[in-house]
């Protein structure tokens, strides 16, 4: 049923069952339904697995990374497991959606998620029925930061042996200082895009604790003897000096140049003892200099300037997966409502991405322009179909009317048994 179900995701047009029993073989809306809302299959194994082999096919190289970042998927209704109007970044608004966190591994070329955790608002927390009707298990009724849930799968990677140089993240979890704090404190080297209001210190800020007035209670919290500045202010007063242009790779576009600034700084958040020194890496994109784009990383001091910059445009890779995911493998569209339905829809959705980077990377460097759409044509060609013929089109057309019939019926039935007499 797995494996019809992968078919199916390559095979239809869209991710729904019906749609996927149309045209796979031997497919059947009513299995592949309970195939993923109800089979009591668990998914943790298999994420396990996808990890492993995703490590085995791009882990290890000296430019693989873990790059974490959320996405969203629109929906009506308020029965999907953690829908909620929140920030919808596939919109750009506040918007009826569900939220989820990826990590997706990369090794500068190819891409593929090797985990992901599904965000649950307050209001869900707060509303035990609502969670046991979606069939969330008890311990994961609990708030969890976007950031919190990034940081397990981290560790979660670490746990299942992944080899990635650094982690990668945009400024949504860079501009949260617990969680940069703790990916150092790991020992994971990480390159973080930040806000342009990140405030920093081109000079140790001197902590320390003003000395008392003579009157009013004593101070006890610590200051820094000079000002620090936001980056934005900082570019500001960069010259032409101060920009180095390098190529971060080859594009269907030609080249793609940009113009790299670095300083060393220090990051305090005004809670720690003691103030990190971190690179401050700065991209201005060519022939749009207003365009800038600033990245923290705690990579070794004497990391190379053309290393920061490669590493602060690998970010590029989890967006192509998200792009993949949705238009190729069925991750935006689909029929999961409880949390089992959804944890089992994206676990073969991540399969299927996993397959395809599998057949990327063997068919290299013979096809070097090899999509993910292009692999997916070619599954819906070679794979058997059901009969395409006027015979099996009208069959297919009574089946669905049957099921449409016995469900109307249902409704009757239910109805007039809460009837009053």
């Amino acid at each position: 049923m797995a494996q019809r179900y992968l078919h199916g995701l390559a095979q239809a047009d869209d991710a729904t069952f019906a749609a996927m029993a149309d045209v796979v073989e031997d497919g059947c809306e009513q299995q592949f339904q309970h195939f993923i809302s109800n089979s009591p299959w668990r998914h943790e194994p298999v994420i396990e697995q996808v990890a492993r082999d995703a490590d085995r096919l791009l882990g290890g190289k000296p430019t693989s990374a873990l790059i974490l970042d959320e996405s969203s998927f629109v929906k009506q209704g308020d029965r999907s497991v953690g829908v909620a109007r929140q920030w919808c970044g596939r919109l750009g608004k506040v918007e009826n959606s569900q939220v989820a966190v990826f990590a997706v591994l990369t090794d500068g070329v190819r891409h593929t998620p090797v985990d992901m955790r599904l965000y649950l608002p307050q209001r869900w927390i707060d509303d035990p029925t609502r969670c046991d009707l979606a069939g969330i298990p008890t311990e994961a009724r609990t708030l969890r930061s976007k950031s919190a849930l990034a940081l397990e799968m981290v560790r979660a990677a670490r746990a299942r042996g992944m080899r990635f140089a650094w982690v990668g993240v945009d400024g949504g979890y860079g501009k949260e200082p617990a969680f940069l704090r703790a990916l150092d404190d790991m020992g994971e080297t990480f390159v973080a895009d930040v806000h342009r209001d990140q405030r920093v210190w081109t000079e140790p800020p001197e902590l320390h604790i003003p000395a008392p007035k003579a009157t009013g209670r004593a101070p006890g919290k610590l200051q820094a003897a000079v000002d620090g500045t936001t980056v934005e202010k900082l570019v500001a007063g960069f010259g032409a000096s101060d920009w180095t242009r390098c190529v971060l790779r080859d594009s269907t576009r030609g080249k793609l140049r940009v113009d790299i600034a670095h300083r060393r700084v220090w990051v305090w958040d005004g809670e720690e003892a003691t103030p990190r020194c971190w690179h401050l890496v700065v991209r201005r994109e060519v022939g749009s200099p207003k365009t800038i784009k600033y990245s923290l990383s705690n990579a070794p001091a004497d990391t190379p300037l053309e290393c920061l910059a490669e590493m602060q445009g690998e970010r590029f890779w989890v967006e192509r997966a998200f792009e993949d995911g949705k238009g190729a493998c069925g991750l935006a569209d689909y029929q999961a409502v409880g949390g089992r339905a959804w944890h089992h829809h994206v676990t073969m959705v991540m399969l299927a991405m996993l397959f395809i980077a599998e057949q990327r990377v063997a068919h290299q460097p013979g096809l070097a322009l090899l999509t993910p759409r292009d692999i997916v044509e070619m599954l819906k060609e070679t794979l058997p179909r059901k009969p395409q013929g006027k015979e099996a089109l009208v069959a297919r057309i009574n089946q669905r009317h049957a099921r449409r019939h016995a469900a109307i019926e249902s409704r009757f039935r239910s109805q007039r048994k809460e009837a009053p007499a």
